[in-house]
């Protein structure tokens, strides 16, 4: 057996332990009684630790040493370069590292859950201290292997190829115009008129409802499934795709929307290629490839004018007995395009949801590279809340710092992908026009030659391509920002 072979075998065998530790997390998150908490965490650091040890086994580096030198054919060699990214970022940590970070994240997430409700950020912080520390010693190891910042060393790891130089520079244009169209489609907005949803709208009817808006996205339930969780994800494997939402029995807009930004992750995992499946190459390319197919879901289809019509119709009959003006197309539009500074990231519109994103990255690449300390995230938190949206969080963790998951486990790096997946979603959509008939495929109701181009360009490319080269050869050029201002000017202004 060539040493390339068994590299793949190998990288099988790891994929399989992948999978249980993809399912053991969903579950913890959805349906696992909070008194299993700690058994379970231990349990998932040991796992952690065994899928550790498989990544650094001692005959690995003379495998990769030999297979560099085998004749591979260009579709291998992608493979061996995603195996060789995935052998160094492993080695480079210590077991007992990998360990405590998995303990204290476990521990950190789970005692969040009531203290971001109870607002305790003084309980939450001293979780949180041992959760930052080790981030950044994991960190600080990544960035001597490197040879990068602390941060770049985290970002690399989400984002293959990205720095944080070229995020600034990058952000600091976002920065630059956003305020005022912001403003701008406030004022453009301040004299409509628009029903909210008032009333009782059961969990059992708003899942009912989510699924025929999934069924319609051609989400594969033979592979996948709807569940409830603190935190809307999406987790599994491709071939038992997990994804979740949350309710609220007062209004329905929120979880529906967020269904069709989970069904979006779920497609893409759904239609990586199944041929490399167990191989880092048959992986998602990055995290903000994969927040750009959410994305292209939620903003670039979800809210067009065409899919809220369908939208509404399947609404207003899950939900009959409310007033009928509620489920028009003008009224549905209004909900869902509405631009609103407030406090929450998961729940802001797409105007205002890049100020929440840039807030977050500057205060975790400070931290990471250790500018800041992790007591310092609250008054920092305040001030850039009011710089960009005008709104004062101070004593106010619970829709301030203490919002999102992320941190809780130490996912340093991540958030950049958001507003990046934003940007490539629109970047593929003004491609796509140019070939497939959009609009007319939304309004029929069938959206498979939508589909069939996010799988031929995205979806079967897995990891195969650089990011660089998938975006390139998709949409003719690299990651190019005009077209999301562009897309965000014509649909506000």
């Amino acid at each position: 057996m060539s040493a390339f072979e068994k590299l793949k075998q190998h990288s099988k065998k790891i994929s399989h332990f992948n999978h249980l530790a993809a399912i053991c997390g969903w579950d913890q998150a959805a349906v696992m009684p909070s008194g299993g908490n700690q058994a379970r965490s231990e349990a998932m650091a040991e796992l952690s630790v065994h899928i550790h040890s498989l990544h650094t086994l001692p005959q690995l580096e003379e495998w990769f040493n030999q297979a560099e030198n085998e004749p591979l054919e260009s579709a291998d060699k992608a493979t061996l370069r995603e195996l060789k990214r995935e052998w160094q970022q492993a080695n480079v940590l210590p077991e007992s590292l990998v360990q405590a970070k998995s303990l204290a994240g476990s521990k950190c997430e789970h005692a969040w859950r009531t203290q971001r409700k109870d607002n305790d950020w003084a309980g939450f912080e001293k979780n949180w201290a041992e959760v930052v520390q080790l981030s950044q010693e994991e960190a600080q190891i990544r960035a001597e292997a490197n040879g990068t910042t602390p941060y770049d060393a985290m970002l690399d790891i989400y984002e293959p190829g990205t720095n944080s130089a070229s995020l600034d520079t990058l952000f600091s244009d976002v920065k630059s115009w956003l305020p005022d169209l912001i403003n701008q489609a406030i004022e453009k907005q301040s004299s409509d008129q628009y029903l909210v949803p008032e009333g009782e709208f059961s969990s059992t009817k708003q899942k009912a409802l989510g699924l025929e808006v999934m069924k319609m996205l051609q989400f594969d339930f033979n592979h996948g499934r709807l569940d409830e969780s603190m935190h809307p994800f999406c987790g599994g494997i491709p071939t038992d795709v997990r994804i979740t939402t949350r309710y609220d029995e007062n209004e329905f807009a929120q979880s529906l929307m967020g269904i069709i930004h989970e069904t979006g992750h779920a497609r893409y995992e759904q239609g990586l290629p199944k041929s490399l499946s167990g191989l880092p190459s048959g992986e998602a390319r990055s995290m903000g490839i994969h927040e750009s197919q959410s994305l292209f879901f939620e903003m670039q289809i979800g809210r067009s004018n065409r899919f809220i019509a369908h939208l509404a119709n399947y609404a207003a009959k899950h939900f009959d007995g409310h007033n009928p003006e509620l489920f028009s197309q003008e009224n549905f539009y209004k909900l869902y395009t509405r631009v609103k500074k407030d406090f929450i990231r998961v729940d802001a519109d797409e105007l205002t949801y890049p100020a929440h994103v840039i807030l977050r990255y500057e205060i975790e690449r400070d931290l990471i590279n250790g500018k800041i300390k992790h007591t310092d995230v609250p008054e920092l938190w305040n001030d850039k809340m009011q710089t960009y949206l005008g709104l004062s969080t101070e004593g106010n963790y619970r829709n301030g710092c203490m919002q999102d998951i992320h941190w809780t486990d130490g996912a340093f790096g991540y958030f950049p992908s958001y507003t990046l997946g934003a940007m490539y979603a629109a970047q593929f959509m003004a491609s796509m026009q140019k070939s497939v008939d959009v609009d007319a495929a939304i309004q029929s109701g069938d959206l498979t030659s939508i589909f069939s181009w996010l799988s031929d360009n995205i979806w079967s490319k897995g990891s195969l391509l650089t990011t660089d080269e998938l975006v390139k050869q998709a949409t003719g050029e690299t990651l190019n920002a005009a077209h999301f201002q562009n897309h965000l000017k014509s649909r506000y202004l």
